[in-house]
């Protein structure tokens, strides 16, 4: 039986992805992909333009790539060309992987729904249990201390800064992870949100406890 293009575009995604960092891997990628589809029962939108986009959106995140943000659209591009997708189609994703990181928040006023849908997946993803999880995974692959209580929070990082940034677990917590509930734009991931908002509060309240001692 011939495969779908969202099936090939699965076996690529797995095959580029192994060995990936374990916050941006395969299984980021499935559950971004499934909270898209949820998420997009919701709405009059191109189902497989998000489907597409949540597969795509991290093909080459530019964090692993020395903060080159081309590389990962240029992947997409390609394999999407392979395939002979329609182009006005490819042009949408392209414009998914493209705007989609929390570094971009203020570049662009107004974006269409299937870009709103699959942020608001992604955001989803950087919260809640999974999120403290992919949070402390990152930081420790890139070797950053989990908290100093002499290091504040930069609630004003600008985007350069935020891509150079290696300050401390915790501080991700109020720079970005803490930020996300109220940047959802479907009703669906507001609800969502609030669930796992409250638990990274619940988490930090034990953290500092535990941290300081205060038993």
């Amino acid at each position: 039986m011939t495969q779908t293009i969202i099936e090939r575009t699965v076996d690529f995604v797995k095959q580029t992805l192994q060995g990936a960092e374990a916050g941006h891997d395969w299984f980021h990628i499935e559950r971004v992909w499934k909270l898209s589809t949820y998420l997009a029962r919701e709405t009059d939108c191109n189902e497989v333009v998000v489907a597409l986009g949540a597969l795509l959106h991290d093909i080459a995140d530019a964090k692993f790539h020395n903060g080159n943000e081309d590389i990962g659209p240029d992947m997409a591009l390609q394999f999407l060309n392979k395939e002979k997708v329609d182009p006005s189609l490819i042009d949408q994703v392209i414009y998914i992987i493209r705007n989609i990181s929390f570094k971009n928040r203020n570049e662009v006023s107004a974006h269409p729904i299937e870009l709103q849908i699959v942020q608001d997946a992604d955001r989803l993803d950087a919260i809640g249990a999974i999120g403290i999880a992919r949070t402390f995974n990152f930081g420790g692959y890139k070797n950053n201390p989990m908290y100093d209580p002499d290091v504040p929070a930069n609630l004003n990082l600008s985007k350069e800064a935020y891509k150079r940034s290696n300050g401390t677990t915790i501080n991700h917590f109020y720079e970005k992870l803490l930020l996300l509930k109220d940047m959802m734009h479907t009703e669906s991931a507001r609800k969502i949100a609030e669930e796992r908002h409250r638990f990274m509060l619940t988490f930090l309240e034990e953290f500092y406890k535990e941290w300081n001692v205060a038993l």
